[in-house]
């Protein structure tokens, strides 16, 4: 589906969002009827730990050794954990049709309740969220970047640009972000310099937030092979997220022109519906592929607590209700259940990252802002201090050669 062209395109593209929540409804609706999907809504109270004998639908792996216990030996479990209280004076966990989900507390880093939170999935378009904040703060979002035949052809849902023609790098994050461009997310990543370079800055930042379950191959997030999630990696993600004032700014937007070409600009309406539906929702990314279902992050502050939602592989058009739930149960109980695990922090010491290439952006080397500083900055200003010093350094040698030969011929009058 191209991007929303006109008035009347806009509106077609809401409705189809509102039905479905993703642009392709034949595929969502044929995947929600033949998913073959398991629910496994009945935890045990306390540990919550189900049964391992039927692995989740969508499980393209489990994560073994320590990995599987990151955050906590309960997250090891394919099914729900949530612990409730000995008392039970506690509202019990919603039915949450989704193969894996994390519920988490971004402040405190606290997992409220979860489902197979380390299993591997396909991640579909919430991968974006990791490509946003991977790249937002490797660019200048003033500068530009030429889209290139490889961009302009990525398929579906692109916001439309044109090979060879420039685009504002601010503006490509934008459409990444609300209408899930992914022609833009190809863009941004070759604006690194390579679409390799932007795929390394990805995976690096990954395992600088130590989100061990998550592999990026492709930054628009379809379906590629070796590439996959976790609920848990995309909590972890999302924390980040919320810490990144421009992506908040990208992500909050809810409508928005963008310029595919002189004079011919196109319409971007946010997929995100519960920004406008949902009462203290601040952000999130919805994602769908034929094969991962339904995947959905989603964000949200009430009363000075701000919690983290993750879906993945669900049936199309109940990621919205699903998050719906489990948020409103977490504002709930938050602070009444003792956590079934712990978000853990980022890395201390963030992987060398290069530069971008010359090309990648209109503006001059000099100016462009660096994926990672590790060294000075040359400037004219300080090519211009540097030959004073070196020119002062020179006159001192020479008034001491003079002064010294002075004395030499002196003594040897004497």
């Amino acid at each position: 589906m191209r991007a929303w062209r006109g008035s009347a395109a806009m509106a077609a593209a809401l409705i189809l969002a509102t039905v479905a929540g993703h642009p392709d409804a034949a595929g969502a609706a044929a995947f929600a009827a033949g998913a073959g999907h398991r629910s496994r809504d009945h935890a045990s109270a306390g540990t919550g730990h189900g049964s391992r004998n039927h692995p989740p639908a969508g499980l393209i792996r489990q994560a073994s050794g320590r990995d599987a216990t990151q955050g906590g030996a309960q997250l090891a479990s394919h099914s729900t954990v949530v612990n409730y209280p000995p008392s039970g004076h506690v509202r019990r966990l919603p039915r949450v049709q989704a193969s894996a989900f994390v519920i988490a507390d971004a402040h405190t880093g606290q997992v409220l309740a979860a489902r197979d939170p380390h299993g591997w999935y396909r991640p579909a378009s919430t991968l974006k969220v990791l490509t946003a904040i991977s790249l937002i703060p490797a660019l200048d979002p003033d500068a530009t970047t030429v889209a290139s035949h490889e961009a302009a052809t990525t398929e579906p849902n692109d916001v439309g640009l044109k090979a060879g023609l420039r685009y504002k790098i601010s503006d490509l994050f934008r459409a990444l972000l609300t209408i899930s461009a992914n022609d833009a997310a190809v863009a941004l990543a070759q604006a690194t310099g390579s679409l390799a370079r932007g795929m390394a800055l990805m995976n690096a930042e990954a395992h600088r937030l130590q989100a061990r379950d998550t592999v990026a191959k492709d930054p628009n997030g379809l379906n590629a092979p070796g590439q996959h999630t976790s609920a848990y990696d995309e909590a972890l993600i999302a924390r980040r997220a919320l810490a990144l004032p421009a992506f908040l700014k990208y992500d909050r937007t809810k409508t928005a022109l963008f310029e595919i070409k002189p004079r011919h600009r196109v319409g971007l309406f946010n997929q995100n519906l519960m920004l406008t539906s949902y009462p203290g929702d601040i952000g999130g990314k919805i994602g769908w592929t034929e094969t991962a279902g339904a995947t959905y992050i989603d964000m949200a502050r009430r009363h000075h607590e701000t919690l983290i939602v993750t879906l993945l592989h669900c049936p199309p058009g109940t990621e919205f209700t699903y998050a719906t739930r489990l948020l409103n149960w977490g504002f709930t109980v938050d602070g009444h259940v003792k956590p079934a695990g712990t978000l853990v922090g980022p890395l201390k010491s963030a992987p060398k990252r290069a530069a971008p290439a010359p090309h990648a952006t209109a503006k001059p080397p000099a100016r462009r802002q660096p994926v990672a500083s590790s060294g000075l900055r040359v400037g004219a200003d300080t090519v211009a201090v540097a030959f004073l010093v070196l020119a002062g350094l020179l006159f001192a040698g020479f008034v001491l050669y003079s002064r010294r030969s002075v004395t030499r011929s002196r003594q040897g009058r004497a």
